[in-house]
């Protein structure tokens, strides 16, 4: 085990496939260290932890050089994009007015833990939008989101389920959604899916488009041949008959009812951000704090802790 491998979540999922956490082979491992070396090389030190460094050698098929080039253009995007003082300072103050045109949210767990992430995209009207906010703080919204996924949403899934979880489950709505407002808002879903791909890989579990508009199933047929095989089998094109799917996948309880669930969150689902991740019984910094001293003789260890667990920053 490495020295950046200080975990406070399970580190492994039994369900997983090869080339993840607990079920790599001596090759792949060896595949680790080759890149976590490299990367020391380059000066970088943050993110080197095994899990981390699994991710992206599984986004660039264990080809250690292209996932060392992928990791080097993400750390120099992060600082670019300066990501640590973004998500200590980033406040979506508009983020109600914003949902009304398009709501975006994580919202409990599926029957593998996994965090759900919904996605409405038939009400999007980007010129209202863009009168609320602007393209830049919608850009900063998704990559504060995107490192709260990492930490805390994904540790403590990982910490109520007993098993890693790493991955989300994606409900993807397109009831509503017309040739027009695709073409409106593709410049943006490039931008995203490009930040999504390039600096955030693996995170997809499974994926279920709902309400797809008439012959979007078959287009799909067409392009999936260009697809990863991995990626195509997380991927389920569903009409507007999809309820017993979500079912067998998402609890009833934690499916909102606009959904086919029985979750009526107090104050609407969109907004609710319910789940493991805002329960004290499973949120801990994802690594362990600094060492901490307790000189002051009025400060017992427990409070010290408490203290730095407060003033943790996900980065």
């Amino acid at each position: 085990m490495s020295t950046y491998d200080n975990y406070t979540y399970p580190t492994a999922n039994p369900d997983a496939g090869r080339g993840h956490p607990g079920h790599t082979t001596p090759e792949e491992d060896e595949k680790v260290i080759q890149l976590r070396s490299g990367l020391e090389k380059e000066g970088i030190t943050e993110r080197l932890d095994t899990n981390t460094l699994l991710r992206f050698l599984r986004a660039r098929k264990f080809d250690v050089e292209l996932a060392k080039q992928m990791l080097i253009a993400c750390e120099a995007w992060r600082k670019e994009f300066n990501v640590k003082e973004l998500c200590k300072s980033f406040e979506y103050t508009e983020k109600s007015k914003v949902f009304e045109y398009y709501p975006q949210y994580y919202h409990k767990t599926d029957k593998d833990g996994r965090p759900v992430y919904f996605e409405q995209c038939g009400k999007i009207d980007l010129a209202q939008m863009y009168k609320i906010t602007t393209e830049e703080r919608m850009i900063q919204n998704l990559v504060v989101e995107y490192e709260r996924l990492t930490d805390p949403r994904l540790p403590a899934c990982s910490r109520k389920a007993g098993k890693l979880v790493e991955t989300c489950c994606t409900v993807m709505d397109l009831k509503g959604v017309g040739i027009t407002s695709v073409s409106q808002v593709y410049s943006f879903i490039k931008k995203v899916t490009s930040i999504s791909q390039n600096y955030y890989p693996e995170r997809l579990g499974k994926l279920y488009i709902i309400n797809a508009p008439w012959g979007f199933a078959s287009a799909f047929k067409l392009i999936k041949g260009c697809l990863d095989p991995v990626t195509v089998e997380k991927i389920n094109i569903l009409g507007s008959s999809y309820k017993s799917e979500l079912l067998a996948q998402i609890p009833a309880e934690n499916l909102p009812k606009m959904f086919g669930g029985t979750c009526e969150c107090e104050g609407g689902c969109q907004l609710s951000d319910q789940g493991p991740w805002n329960d004290e019984k499973y949120t801990l910094p994802a690594a362990p704090a600094a060492p901490v001293t307790t000189a002051d003789p009025e400060k017992t260890p427990e409070t010290a802790v408490t203290e730095v667990q407060a003033a943790t920053v996900t980065a």
